[in-house]
């Protein structure tokens, strides 16, 4: 049991399927507290720094809640200023920028311990037909010839560092499928650009506002990683000090996140301690439904 977890009511390692994912959509809600004022749940069983898609996605949810149900989010850009803490709770105020016609603006802040650890601001849209094109969808091989990265990991435990084991072989509610051969921490070097199959490990509610959050979530991990890939490390790697400074999310069309949706990753540019990073998720179908865009921190660091 955990600070961050008091009643210890709740196990990711005997959870079933269902259960993770409930659990899942409860995290990423947010709790009013005061007009435009909002906490965020904490997950259970968390240590140390938060994941960064968790703050993205509540944020995401306390701005959501401050429009009317005839517009959605077509984009969000956020700011990591702190790294957030898994024993405090996360409070969220939304200002209101902007009401137009067609468009709406909100700003959230993140904060815990009176100090923002994060700022974001997002911009609504009323639906409506325009000019359509997109990239196709690159080839992949099917998620059910994959392995999941936690069942890898469990394959191979002794591979984990033990300080990272807790978090590597925890049972997610996002269930991810490398294409490529997994071969981490083996100091290769490789191309800056990555594919992953993702998807929810059991049915989610209909309304698309969680499916957008949920994604919001997912579109932080492994991410910044792609970055190191040419350099052969990873955020495990001693030496390596890692972090996201940035992250942009535009929704594109509808999607359900509790069906299969393939993730593109690719990296143009490394320097000054800094990894940029793109994405294009998919659905399988070949719809293009959002682009991700993330600068990391990928530092190299004296640790003798």
């Amino acid at each position: 049991m955990s600070e961050s977890d008091p009643a210890g009511d709740f196990d990711p390692y005997t959870a079933s399927p269902q259960q993770l994912v409930d659990e899942f959509v409860g995290l990423l809600d947010v709790e009013p507290i005061d007009t435009d004022l909002y906490r965020g749940a904490q997950l259970h069983g968390g240590r140390g720094r938060i994941f960064g898609g968790q703050v993205i996605a509540q944020a995401l949810a306390a701005a959501e809640k401050s429009v009317g149900d005839d517009r959605t989010p077509h984009s969000l850009h956020a700011y990591f200023t702190r790294a957030g803490d898994e024993n405090f709770p996360v409070i969220y105020r939304v200002t209101r920028d902007r009401d137009g016609r067609s468009f709406s603006t909100r700003r959230v802040i993140a904060q815990q311990k009176g100090r923002p650890i994060l700022s974001m601001a997002v911009n609504f849209q009323v639906p409506e037909e325009g000019l359509h094109h997109q990239f196709d969808m690159p080839d992949a091989p099917p998620p059910e010839d994959l392995i999941s990265e936690l069942d890898f990991w469990k394959a191979h435990e002794d591979r984990i560092p033990e300080a990272f084991r807790w978090m590597m072989l925890r049972p997610r509610p996002i269930e991810m499928r490398p294409c490529e051969d997994y071969r981490p921490h083996d100091g290769a070097k490789r191309e800056p650009v990555s594919k992953l199959w993702i998807k929810a490990v059991a049915p989610l509610p209909d309304d698309p506002a969680i499916h957008r959050a949920a994604l919001a979530h997912a579109s932080d991990a492994r991410l910044m990683g792609t970055s190191m890939l040419p350099h052969g490390v990873d955020w495990q790697s001693g030496g390596m000090q890692t972090a996201s400074l940035d992250h942009a999310l535009w929704l594109h069309e509808d999607f359900r996140i509790d069906e299969w949706l393939l993730y593109v990753m690719d990296s143009p540019w490394s320097g000054h301690a800094r990894g940029m990073n793109r994405g294009q998720i998919y659905t399988r179908d070949g719809r293009l439904v959002a682009s991700v865009a993330q600068e990391g921190l990928i530092r190299q660091v004296d640790r003798g």
